[in-house]
């Protein structure tokens, strides 16, 4: 006990660091301290000294040093520099397609009216009117207004042209009912798991994104060779009218919406030229 209370009397001791000038011994300044403030202090700087060693040694001295390093970083560089190029000629690619596909649009070669026109703009307007309770009356009044919807369901159940495109499948799931017109089921149905992600069949130009009565969250892309593909009863929908969206891209999720669904799945249906068709004569499910 007597040495412990020696040493801590010896750390805790106050002394008095007189500085005087050798001539004539007069007082310049003072400095209080103690032994354990003083090692405190040593211990600090040797600390800051021995972490700034380390740094010189490892980054430092690396850098002019080591032939290597200047080579390693030159080829980072690169490395990030081919990402950013090949990130470029992507984007450029889907603006290209994109522009195009405008162009196409405003030359005629794909119908003007689809992009104002629903999906069930094939449907003759008395059947529609029996089909759509007043709360759609808004969405019925402006599908009227359109030209096509005084067009005529005339189911094509073989066409060349299709045939030469190649379609993917929007979702990777069973189908529990097929295409069948003559009880107005103009596509099929695909059960999944509830919120797998729906795809696009191929590229195209998004047409219509919203909500129906009958349909819920339904979104449609215009498609080459004036082909519609129409994806209905989504949770929720990622792209807006006038995207373009490229083939196999997510454009929603599959959901339980609208008053035509029992059950989570999807309703996929196919226009060609106003008619529709049967995907799984183009689509491999």
């Amino acid at each position: 006990m007597a040495s412990r209370k020696t040493l801590s009397n010896w750390l805790t001791n106050k002394y008095l660091l007189i500085i005087r000038n050798e001539e004539n011994f007069a007082e310049k300044t003072t400095f209080p301290f103690n032994y354990a403030r003083l090692f405190l202090v040593a211990f600090i700087v040797g600390l800051s000294f021995l972490g700034l060693a380390v740094y010189v040694v490892t980054v430092l001295l690396d850098q002019w040093l080591d032939p290597r390093h200047v080579q390693m970083v030159a080829n980072r560089q690169v490395l990030e520099l081919s990402m950013r190029i090949d990130s470029l000629e992507k984007e450029v690619d889907h603006k290209d397609v994109y522009i195009e596909n405008i162009r196409r649009i405003l030359s005629g070669e794909i119908a003007s009216d689809s992009l104002t026109a629903s999906p069930e703009a094939n449907l003759q307007s008395s059947e529609l009117s029996t089909r759509i309770q007043p709360i759609d009356s808004q969405f019925r009044a402006e599908f009227e207004g359109t030209e096509l919807s005084n067009l005529s369901i005339n189911v094509s159940t073989s066409v060349s042209e299709l045939r030469e495109i190649y379609l993917f499948s929007p979702l990777d799931g069973i189908v529990t009912d097929g295409f069948d017109p003559r009880v107005d089921h103009y596509g099929i149905d695909l059960v999944a798991k509830e919120n797998e992600p729906v795809r696009c069949a191929a590229d195209g130009v998004v047409i219509m994104s919203s909500w129906t009565l009958d349909g819920g969250y339904v979104i449609a892309v215009q498609h080459a060779g004036n082909l519609v593909s129409v994806y209905k009863h989504n949770s929720e929908l990622f792209k807006n009218v006038g995207s373009f969206v490229v083939a196999g891209e997510v454009i929603a999720t599959i959901g339980n919406t609208g008053e035509l669904t029992s059950g989570p799945h999807l309703h996929l249906e196919l226009w060609h030229n106003g008619n529709p068709v049967n995907p799984q004569e183009y689509i491999a499910f």
